[in-house]
């Protein structure tokens, strides 16, 4: 399956964004999705993830209420709400795509994810 990101960009702190992740090539609803993200000189981190039903959720700590991930089966897409920005999220953000063995459990490993985009940037000012 084929990944490409696309909604980063520069915010202040305290604006939004959103992330959308266009998957194509095969049967999308196969497959669990995950955003994680990393900045420079950090390892790759689990930001948020969604089963292939959309059912379960889950989120890394620091971003529990302030982001939102979302898909549409419909269009092949996964998307990242994030409000109220602070610096510390600056940092390239990847779309993940996996076939859990578990499917109605949110993996946070990133070895449990096959598919990964190309990421997009995002750059919070203070």
């Amino acid at each position: 399956v084929q990944l490409v990101e696309s909604g980063g960009g520069l915010a202040q702190a305290g604006a939004s964004l959103r992330l959308s992740c266009s998957a194509s090539g095969r049967a999308f609803t196969s497959f669990a999705m995950a955003w994680f993200r990393q900045a420079p000189g950090k390892e790759r981190e689990f930001v948020a993830g969604i089963t292939w039903d959309g059912d379960n959720k889950d989120y890394l700590d620091s971003v529990k209420g302030r982001f939102t991930i979302s898909r549409d089966n419909r269009r092949n897409t996964v998307s990242l709400q994030m409000d109220a920005l602070i610096p510390e999220d600056a940092a390239v953000y990847y779309c993940a795509a996996g076939q859990p063995a578990n499917a109605d459990y949110v993996e946070k490993t990133a070895s449990d994810y096959d598919y990964w985009g190309q990421g997009t940037q995002v750059t919070v000012s203070s």
